[in-house]
């Protein structure tokens, strides 16, 4: 069989039983499964040695350790500090509810690497607030569900530790060109929240004394320096990005337990039960994904795809269009950390013949992926948000598009200005990215 009938079986089979409603993580390991018959050479036993061999990264111990010190930095009260700051930092600004949650979002970012725990943890407090102050549900909804896919685009990232060790690239090159893009959607997103609030009249808070700052400051400190410790940790070669996820479960825990005791030794197991629980389903889609992604490089189909792609002249420009509208498209139906395995993959053959940086084509999946978090008929942060918020996911969508658009227009800024993300990792890590 050439490459066009493999993909076509693969993708085809795959694309039937993500409609038969079966999980996406079954649908990738099944949609091998009759390539294996077909061809004489292959066996399914080899969708298991596959399997096998992709949780045999030293790199992917980090995704549970990250999952874990998010949830433990929510059972810790964290989420309730870093809101006192926020609020004491731009809760005087027109809308100040909705800057505060994007500013909250921006700054748990930093700590969780994690845009589902952020849905979670911000929407459960801020939605209801910002319903009982008049914000409009649709709006409340849309502006916590487009503010956490920063998420995974502001370091510690868990998509940037998957696909830097999937495809080599230098992680700690990757947290630091996340930084610009992760501060651009903030302030596109503020800039959306403050004509939403000149048009529909949204409340404002009384500006706070330059004591209640300080003091707000102080409470979240211990929090904030998360993500020093860690990217810090990661960019000064002090340890791996694993260590640095074990770092920041032991930090997490010293927070919760020992400083705020926020966080009882009865509430331990739960903590641990959840965070396992989602790092065995995140890890299961990695297992079945890579298969699926040994399977198309086995019949070259990336190398096929790169021979297209090649006969049409795109340029970096024109590939990085491509690559994210490839992204944007595939993260509508599934979970991030497959797109990557998957579309990543074949890509990135493609991005290298063009001479794209691989941190920059990087930036570009990760951030298209993560709009992926808020568009339907997958948008898993969106859905957090209107279950939150008790409205139909259908109502929040038309505030939902007008906060997406500026941010699809920060994405198009890094398409076409890869310099901007690339000045910081080439300015503090010369040796690592060039």
């Amino acid at each position: 069989m050439g490459p066009g009938e493999v993909a076509a079986i693969l993708f085809g089979t795959f694309a039937l039983l993500v409609v038969l409603r079966v999980p996406v993580a079954f649908a990738l390991g099944l949609a091998v499964v009759p390539v294996f018959f077909i061809d004489p050479r292959l066996t399914p036993v080899l969708l298991m040695r596959e399997m096998f061999k992709s949780y045999n990264s030293f790199v992917l111990l980090a995704v549970p350790f990250f999952l874990l010190a998010a949830n433990l930095m929510n059972g810790a009260g964290i989420t309730d500090r870093l809101i006192r700051l926020a609020r004491a930092m731009v809760g005087h600004l027109p809308g100040g509810l909705g800057h505060v949650n994007v500013m909250v979002s921006m700054l748990f970012a930093g700590i969780s690497g994690s845009s589902t725990a952020d849905a979670a943890g911000i929407g459960s407090l801020l939605i209801p607030q910002m319903k009982k102050e008049g914000y409009d549900s649709s709006f409340a909804v849309a502006i916590t569900a487009c503010s956490s896919v920063m998420g995974v685009i502001i370091p510690p990232s868990i998509l940037m530790v998957v696909w830097g060790g999937l495809m080599s690239v230098s992680i700690g090159g990757l947290f630091l060109a996340g930084i610009l893009p992760g501060v651009l959607i903030a302030g596109s997103q503020m800039l959306t929240v403050y004509i939403y609030a000149k048009r529909r009249g949204y409340p404002v808070h009384v500006r706070s004394t330059l004591i209640g700052l300080l003091t707000a400051t102080l409470s979240a400190s211990l929090a904030l320096m998360t993500p020093l410790i860690i990217v810090g940790g990661i960019v000064g070669g002090f340890f791996t990005p694993t260590e640095a996820s074990v770092v920041a479960v032991l930090y997490s825990l010293i927070l919760g337990v020992v400083v705020y005791r926020s966080v009882t030794l009865r509430a331990l197991p739960g903590i641990l039960y959840d965070s396992a629980r989602f790092s065995a389903i995140t890890l299961f889609c990695i297992g079945t994904a890579s298969a699926f992604g040994w399977c198309l490089a086995y019949f070259k189909i990336p190398a096929a795809l790169v021979a297209q792609i090649e006969a049409l002249g795109l340029g970096i420009t024109g590939t990085g269009i491509m690559c994210a509208l490839a992204f944007l498209l595939i993260g509508m139906f599934i979970d991030a950390i497959p797109a990557i395995i998957i579309l990543g993959t074949v890509l990135y053959p493609v991005t290298v013949h063009v001479g794209m940086h691989p941190i920059h084509f990087a930036i570009i999946g990760v951030m298209s992926l993560a709009f992926g978090l808020v568009t339907p008929p997958y948008g898993l942060c969106l859905l957090i948000a209107a279950s939150i918020g008790k409205i139909r996911l259908v109502d929040a969508m038309r505030d939902v598009i007008v906060i997406l658009l500026p941010m699809i227009a920060v994405l198009m800024f890094i398409i076409l200005v890869p310099d901007a993300i690339l000045a910081l990792p080439r300015w503090i890590m010369p040796k690592f990215v060039q």
